[in-house]
């Protein structure tokens, strides 16, 4: 038999052993999911171009707020304004939380736009946050054509309103404002590259455009400091945030003439609105989701992606957070008529008469 020495010594090693066992059981336990592992991000744009920009400005920030540091693998999906990558994302990613999608606001416009081609259901992603919302849209006229006032013109017919190509922001946009101001037979130009639109402007071959109001002040400032351009109508993108180079400019809504023009708007601004959103696919588990958000939180609000967004892209940060975004997704008028006649008015045929 077996002393009493060495039971008690057999006794305190088993101790030790199973004390030791739960510590390092305690310790892997705490260990960040994260850690070790590689994130895959889904980007809807070919390399190279704005939209890759965005997303490499984001990457080295986002993967240093969360917990682990995970490595980011970015595999791009170019295609279909968006389809290809938003269709992946939804029907073949794993929802394990090691996906995430860096996706064209324009899958929102094409889901409830009902196009072709879409696969997805935008109410059962799971969503990130975005580092752009949206941004103000101006329409303006050279100023030797002397339309001052809404009145002007109003009177002044068959005006040539310069774009980029049917179906692109700015012809939407231009069309949108035509159809509210109430223009008299506009013509609606497109083909131009976006410098060869304010080209043809300055050369009277146009008489109007549309634009991004960030886009037009930065290539061409002197317009609005030398008057070179009468200014007649602004979309707040969200509404109710006024331009402060434009404080005084109409916008678009106080022309609407029902609840329902007023909802085609609401409809816009949120295409408008959601700029380059991040999400995951559904059923992501709730603990991934929660990790994932609040690292999002932070990076959006991080001073270095803001730099090196600056840097990278030309423009500064206006971030959506996860759950502005989800909102701003989940209240979008979805109401028949008022996406036919969104529709209609974004399409290349004559506008439709106003009622």
């Amino acid at each position: 038999m077996m002393s009493s020495r060495v039971v008690k010594t057999a006794g305190r090693i088993i101790t030790f052993l199973a004390g030791l066992q739960m510590f390092a059981g305690a310790g892997l336990a705490q260990a960040p999911f994260y850690q070790g592992k590689t994130i895959t991000m889904i980007v809807s744009t070919a390399p190279g171009g704005t939209g890759d920009l965005r997303v490499k400005a984001m990457t080295p920030v986002l993967r240093k707020h969360i917990p682990g540091n995970p490595a980011i693998a970015m595999e791009y999906m170019d295609g279909g304004g968006g389809r290809k990558a938003a269709n992946y994302l939804f029907r073949n990613s794993r929802p394990d939380g090691l996906t995430i999608g860096a996706l064209s606001g324009g899958i929102v416009s094409l889901e409830i736009m009902r196009e072709s081609g879409v696969m997805y259901d935008l109410d059962k992603f799971i969503y990130l946050g975005a580092p752009e919302s949206g941004g103000h849209y101006i329409i303006y006229t050279r100023k030797e054509l002397g339309l001052s006032s809404i009145e002007k013109l109003r009177g002044a017919s068959g005006l040539r309103i310069g774009a980029q190509s049917v179906g692109h922001v700015s012809y939407v946009a231009g069309r949108l404002f035509a159809y509210f101001l109430g223009l008299k037979d506009p013509k609606f130009i497109a083909g131009y590259s976006a410098p060869e639109v304010d080209a043809a402007l300055l050369r009277g071959e146009l008489d109007a455009r549309a634009n991004l109001t960030t886009s037009m002040l930065r290539r061409n400032p002197e317009w609005v400091e030398k008057s070179l351009m009468d200014f007649h109508s602004i979309m707040e993108v969200p509404l109710g945030a006024k331009h402060p180079r434009f404080p005084t400019v109409p916008e678009i809504e106080t022309f609407a003439k029902s609840e329902q023009e007023k909802k085609v708007l609401a409809v816009w601004r949120v295409f408008r609105l959601v700029g380059s959103p991040y999400m995951l696919p559904p059923a992501t588990p709730k603990d991934k989701v929660d990790i994932l958000q609040d690292a999002m939180r932070k990076t959006l609000k991080d001073a270095e992606f803001h730099r090196e967004y600056k840097k990278l892209v030309g423009d500064d940060v206006d971030p959506l957070m996860p759950e502005e975004l989800s909102k701003a997704i989940r209240e979008i008028p979805r109401d028949p008529e008022v996406i036919e006649m969104l529709r209609t008015l974004s399409g290349a045929g004559p506008l439709r008469p106003r009622t």
